[in-house]
């Protein structure tokens, strides 16, 4: 009985060797998959800069479009042309900015009040 021990034990030791071996090597396939597929860290900085500017673009270009379109809009009902949509675009020009100040303003960590 102690030789199938040793046996069982030496086949055991082997088993787990191969496993071992096995999940080493897929571990480092796996973190090199990860190195191919990810994007380099100045792509990803690229990809955010782009997306917090055209997001901000989109901001001021729809509060100046919404302000001018709700003018212009105004004036024809209370036909007051074309102070309404003057004053509404100028309204809509400082919304737009204050959008832009919103998207862009560093994001505050949790804890902190937010304030100077």
């Amino acid at each position: 009985m102690n030789a199938d021990d040793d046996k069982r034990d030496a086949e055991q030791d082997a088993l787990n060797a191969r496993l071992e071996k096995l999940n080493n090597a897929l571990r480092q396939r796996e973190e090199e998959r990860l190195a191919r597929e990810a994007p380099p860290p100045e792509r990803r900085g690229l990809s955010r800069a782009l997306s917090v500017g055209l997001n901000a673009f989109s901001e001021f270009v729809g509060a100046v479009l919404v302000g001018g379109f709700v003018g212009w809009k105004a004036d024809e009902w209370l036909g007051t042309r074309p102070w309404l949509m003057i004053v509404l675009l100028g309204l809509g020009i400082a919304a737009g900015f204050w959008n832009i100040y919103r998207v862009a303003k560093p994001k505050a960590e949790p804890g902190e009040t937010g304030e100077v």
